[in-house]
């Protein structure tokens, strides 16, 4: 017999109101906790795993759609899972960002009149950890508007106490095995945020330069960086270069350079291009990765020009002190003055800026600690495809092996010949820098003891013990993330379950950053590989495919698009047409459409819930329309196998066809007919076969909209107390 459906069905869907009741809801039952589900008895103990970790975003951040697909498409696959008997866990953390963070609290004091260098050390921790503390709980907040299916239980952060023991574990275990180490090396200066920064951490800009050619006594040689040059005393050409076949390597001559008179020597190296320029270059082996590395390779002497805030020292003469962007200028006026400027035009290259502070990168000497990648060691325990126990490795060679071999692999696929374009040119991972927020350098000196690797120290009451003034790289404490926040370095049973884990979503820009990091770290430290699958989400445009950028003012606000059109919506627009690795272009019509399908779901349901029944097999047996049910059985098991098989785009794609022409317009137009007379003889039939087929209608969709379909399953349970309490733990198909 019909009933009316909530009254709230008679007026349009309003996504804001149920989408605040439902998180909580869901929080609430802990349905989102593995472990309480099997006590629950959703799912079985011995079920199969599917395990995951949050990229955690950075606590200098706000939501952004850049986050917003990545929490989407992580929720698809773990909600999938979930109702699919897996024993699911997906876990949430946030980043401390160090440099990014402490450079965002640094320029809130320096407003105030405050400088941030001169506070006691303890004091700028607290108040950079204070911000970051506020902003891990906006994150939080973000992440549950998005509807991602975390387990909170298990929330971490890379500087909290738990990181902080896996932390100075793994850098004990490093150390002792000899692959961390400290030593002179040129490694990348940011004057302005005063820290080394990895190679990954460098934005390259195109800029316009001058380019000149000056002479070097009997050589021309070319450069954009004059001032650089004072203390240059060795000019370096290939040895089959025919036009300087009459000098020997280690042939000397005097000439008149920047300050007077020098003596300098030639060198002959094979890494000379002698098609660039004139096929000479003096070096500034202090102030370039090659000219230090040809240095190397000679024994040649090394001398400082730039100090660390980019000005220029007493080896410059009269323009000691300058800074480099101003003393430039000058020096060719100077050179001018000797006609040693043979030429100089217009030349386009690439700069080197840090991407945090956009300062220009100036490459300096300096002590600092390494991860040494290509030294052999025993690795003493291995669950890893091709390599055993006992084994000689190096961190190269197995961060190259577990892809080669596919014991991970890449979604897409030709992500792994970036991956290996990196990793066979892989250097010394330089893990220390020179700020105050961040994971200290867990290690202790003492004139007659020697050095401790600690977090505290050896003997608080013997004061001439002292601990390295430096901190962490950040990405060293992110690379434990699959497994130290399974508890790592305990054994728990968190470790054992859920690692490896079973998939990493991420964005391809951190390939290098986070996803090679993680894999040295999870081979080396425990012998296994972090995760079995990468699957790289593509980068978020606007509706004109231009990158979002906060100067062309093109950015959507997912908490904003929330209060227009919903979250299901722009989950959706974000699902369909977005094939892992390809970019997508969105815009407010984009999420416009899928508002539309919100609103035909809440339709579909006004109408389904006027006529449902509790469904009975027997009586849909005999039903004149059991192909639908057969239809809707093989669409459910074509989504659920696109979304296995990481086509989530698809299975989107498919599940908002069937909805829309084949339930609303074909299903229920033809059932109307029998449904408006309840004394039909099909009557009983139609009613059952509909509430049969709308049930697993809610289920196709949840993975894709959980706010829309969990409401509506609320008031379907009010009809069918048979029904789970929630949708979201639901079986799939059944």
């Amino acid at each position: 017999m019909k009933q009316q459906p909530p009254q709230e069905y008679l007026s349009g869907y309003n996504a804001v109101e149920h989408e605040v009741v439902l998180y909580p809801e869901w929080e609430a039952a802990q349905i989102f906790n593995p472990e309480q589900n099997i006590k629950d008895g959703v799912t079985e103990e011995n079920a199969p795993v599917f395990s995951m970790v949050l990229p955690p975003p950075n606590v200098t951040g706000i939501l952004h759609t850049g986050h917003a697909i990545m929490c989407t498409v992580e929720d698809v696959f773990t909600r999938f899972h979930r109702m699919n008997g897996y024993r699911t866990l997906w876990i949430p953390g946030a980043d401390h960002a160090a440099i990014a963070t402490q450079s965002k609290v640094e320029k809130e004091l320096e407003k105030k009149g405050i400088k941030p260098r001169q506070l006691p050390r303890e004091e700028l921790f607290a108040k950079i950890q204070e911000y970051a503390m506020e902003s891990k709980s906006t994150i939080q907040s973000q992440l549950r508007a998005m509807g991602s299916s975390l387990d909170w239980s298990r929330e971490a952060f890379t500087l909290d106490e738990a990181r902080q023991e896996a932390v100075v574990e793994a850098f004990k275990r490093l150390y002792n095995l000899g692959l961390i180490y400290q030593g002179e090396r040129i490694v990348n200066w940011d004057p302005k945020g005063q820290t080394v920064i990895s190679d990954d951490e460098i934005i390259y800009k195109e800029e316009t330069s001058k380019f000149y050619e000056l002479q070097y006594g009997p050589f021309v040689i070319g450069t954009v960086r004059p001032e650089t040059k004072f203390g240059d005393k060795y000019v370096v050409v290939h040895p089959d270069d025919a036009r300087y076949a009459q000098f020997n390597h280690g042939d000397t001559f005097e000439c008149e350079w920047i300050n007077g008179p020098i003596t300098a020597t030639v060198i002959k190296d094979d890494s000379i291009d002698m098609e660039f320029g004139t096929g000479a270059m003096t070096i500034t082996p202090w102030h370039s990765k090659v000219d230090f590395e040809i240095a190397n390779r000679h024994n040649l002497e090394k001398e400082q020009i730039i100090d660390t805030y980019g000005k220029l020292l007493p080896v410059a003469g009269d323009f000691a002190g300058m800074k480099i962007s101003e003393a430039r200028a000058k020096i060719i006026e100077k050179l001018k003055e000797k006609n040693l400027v043979v030429s100089e035009k217009d030349y386009t290259h690439n700069v080197a800026t840090a991407e945090r502070t956009e300062g220009m990168v100036e490459p300096q000497i300096m002590k600092q600690w390494f991860v040494a990648v290509e030294k052999e060691f025993v690795l003493e325990h291995s669950e890893i495809d091709g390599i055993n126990s006992g084994d000689k490795v190096t961190l190269k060679g197995m961060m190259q092996h577990v892809v080669n071999n596919k014991s991970i692999a890449m979604v897409p696929e030709r992500y792994e010949a970036v991956y290996f374009s990196w990793i066979n040119n892989l250097h010394d991972w330089c893990i220390s820098r020179q700020i105050i927020y961040g994971h200290r350098i867990p290690v202790w000196t003492h004139p007659v003891k020697g050095t401790e690797i600690s977090l505290v120290s050896p003997d608080a009451s013997d004061t001439e013990w002292s601990q390295d003034p430096d901190t962490l790289d950040t990405w060293f404490s992110s690379a434990l993330w699959t497994f130290s926040t399974l508890g790592w370095p305990n054994t728990t049973d968190d470790l054992k379950i859920y690692h490896p884990t079973s998939m990493l979503e991420t964005g391809p820009d951190i390939l290098f950053f986070w996803v090679a990091r993680m894999i040295l770290m999870s081979t080396t430290l425990i012998g296994q590989i972090p995760f079995k699958t990468v699957y790289f989400h593509g980068t978020v445009y606007d509706e004109k495919g231009r990158k979002i950028s906060k100067s062309l003012g093109n950015g959507i606000d997912p908490l904003e698009i929330r209060k227009t059109h919903g979250i299901d919506a722009l989950r959706m627009a974000l699902t369909v047409g977005n094939p892992p690795g390809s970019n997508l272009n969105l815009g407010t019509d984009k999420v416009g459409a899928y508002k539309k399908y919100t609103n035909k779901l809440w339709n579909i349901a006004r109408f389904c819930l006027s006529y449902y029944q509790k469904p009975d097999m027997e009586v849909i047996s005999t039903s004149p329309w059991g192909s639908y049910v057969a239809e809707q059985q093989e669409m459910m098991n074509t989504i659920g196998k696109n979304i296995e098989n990481h086509k989530i785009y698809l299975a989107a794609e498919e599940a908002y066809h069937y909805t829309w022409h084949t339930f609303a317009d074909k299903i229920i137009e033809e059932l109307k007919t029998v449904l408006a007379d309840t004394e039909h003889a099909d009557y009983e039939t139609a009613s059952h076969t509909l509430s049969y087929l709308f049930k697993n209608l809610l289920t196709m969709n949840h993975v894709f909209m959980p706010f829309i379909t969990e409401k509506i399953w609320k008031d379907v349970r009010t009809l069918n107390d048979d029904l789970p309490r929630f949708l979201a733990i639901t079986q799939w198909n059944k």
